[in-house]
C-alpha cells in the first residue's frame, strides 16, 4: 500500500504536468512509466536486447557480415558441436578401399571402432596375417588422413571358426584324449 505522502507527490506531478501546458494523455503516459517502469527492464528479453544493441550493428557492409562458404559454416558447426571425431570415424570406415587398396579392400572389412581399436574383419586367417604385417603402415596412413578419429590401434581378426563345444556331437566332461602313456 501507498503512503499519504506519495499519493500527494504523484497527484503534484500530474498536477504539474497539466499546469505546465502538457496536454492530460503526456501526465498519463508520465504517470504510468513512473509506475510501471520503463518497457525495456520488464523481460529478460528486452534488456538482452537493449544490452546487446550495437550502434551500426544492422548497417550494410558492416564488419562480420560478410557471407561464408557453405563449407566453412559446416566445419564451423561441427567443431561448435563436438562432432569432428564421429564425422572423422565414419569417413575413416567408409574409405577403408582408399587406405589399403581395392585388392586388399574386397577381402577385409572395418567393423567398427570401440575405444580408439579399429577392428578388422577378414575373410581367411591369411589374410589376417598379411594385414597384421602391414599394420603399422595402415595406422601411419590412417593417422595422417584421420587424426581426429582417434585410432590408437588396429586388431585384425580372421573368420570365425565352427565351435565344437556345444551342438549335437559333443559329451559333457573333457572327451577322448590321447590313450598313450
Amino acid at each position: 500500500m501507498m503512503s499519504d505522502d506519495s499519493e500527494q507527490d504523484e497527484s503534484d506531478d500530474d498536477d504539474l504536468a497539466i499546469d505546465s501546458g502538457r496536454d492530460e494523455h503526456v501526465a498519463v503516459y508520465l504517470r504510468f512509466r513512473k509506475v510501471f517502469g520503463d518497457a525495456s527492464t520488464r523481460s529478460a528479453t528486452a534488456r538482452k536486447r537493449k544490452k546487446n544493441k550495437k550502434e551500426g550493428a544492422s548497417v550494410p557492409f558492416a564488419e562480420g557480415r560478410d557471407p561464408h562458404g557453405l563449407a566453412d559454416v559446416i566445419d564451423g558447426l561441427t567443431s561448435k558441436m563436438g562432432w569432428t571425431s564421429p564425422l572423422a570415424r565414419s569417413a575413416l570406415l567408409t574409405s577403408w578401399p582408399a587406405i589399403v587398396g581395392v585388392d586388399t579392400a574386397e577381402h577385409s572389412s572395418p567393423q567398427g571402432i570401440e575405444d580408439g581399436v579399429l577392428t578388422i574383419s577378414c575373410d581367411s586367417t591369411a589374410w589376417a596375417t598379411q594385414l597384421r604385417l602391414m599394420r603399422s603402415q595402415i595406422t601411419t596412413t590412417i593417422a595422417q588422413r584421420f587424426p581426429d578419429a582417434g585410432i590408437e590401434s588396429v586388431r585384425f581378426e580372421g573368420p570365425n571358426a565352427p565351435s565344437w563345444k556345444r551342438g549335437l556331437r559333443s559329451i559333457p566332461g573333457r572327451g577322448p584324449r590321447d590313450t598313450y602313456g
